[in-house]
């Protein structure tokens, strides 16, 4: 059988509607996308991606974080279903779980890094595992920067804390007590690039009631303390 142009297999992508998949080279520009991702970004074509990275059309603070994810990837590591929350151009926040890895050339050298992300309102992988807690999923989605007691959680459930918990672990490799403060975090560094609020603000109204704590959380998760990731855009 003939093999099929490479260009043919990657209008299939297109067919995917609930997920993004690109393509981008060793300096984090795209090369390709699919429909999905065009859409997602709002670029129009992707003739009008081609050569872009995230810098161009992602909040700086997640575009960022995109950027040392690749840096990463070509260093030789890969990214299995994390979960995270992106932003649509509606400005919604919604769940997406993401995959990357590296690309080769035909000496075996990393040359860039290819990935997709999985919207999880619009898929069917809802019928899976984290099915059993959408409900306190969406609870945390939209409560994270306001305490929320696990126990709470597992109400919406009609569970036990415990067996919460398991659930959790199994659908998400993670408690919801760790959910929670990747979420947090994640907000935390929205604010530290988009606002001028002191650190120990940016901590309470990430959900932080200790500024330390949350100093001490921001480095272990990203590499550097609130004030070097805000220095670094200014």
């Amino acid at each position: 059988m003939q093999s099929m142009p490479c260009a043919q297999w990657l209008k299939m992508y297109d067919l995917l509607t609930d997920v993004l998949v690109w393509v981008k080279d060793s300096d984090s520009r795209i090369q390709y996308a699919n429909r999905a991702f065009i859409e997602h970004t709002g670029l129009g074509s992707l003739e009008q991606a081609l050569g872009k990275t995230d810098y161009d059309f992602a909040p700086r603070h997640i575009a960022r974080q995109f950027l040392a994810d690749d840096h990463k990837v070509l260093g030789g590591e890969v990214i299995n279903d994390r979960l995270e929350m992106n932003v649509l151009r509606s400005g919604e926040l919604h769940w997406f779980t993401t995959n990357k890895r590296p690309l080769y050339d035909h000496l075996g050298r990393r040359i860039g890094t290819c990935g997709i992300s999985r919207h999880l309102h619009k898929t069917s992988i809802m019928l899976g595992p984290l099915a059993s807690i959408e409900k306190p999923m969406e609870f945390i989605r939209r409560n994270f920067t306001q305490p929320v007691q696990v126990s709470e959680l597992a109400n919406l459930c009609h569970l036990s804390v415990s067996a919460l918990e398991r659930r959790f672990r199994k659908a998400l490799g993670k408690t919801p007590k760790q959910l929670i403060n990747q979420l947090r975090l994640d907000h935390a560094r929205r604010l530290l690039v988009e606002t001028d609020l002191p650190v120990y603000l940016v901590a309470e109204q990430s959900g932080f009631s200790d500024a330390n704590y949350f100093s001490r959380q921001f480095l272990a998760e990203f590499g550097e303390s609130p004030s070097c990731f805000r220095q670094a855009f200014r």
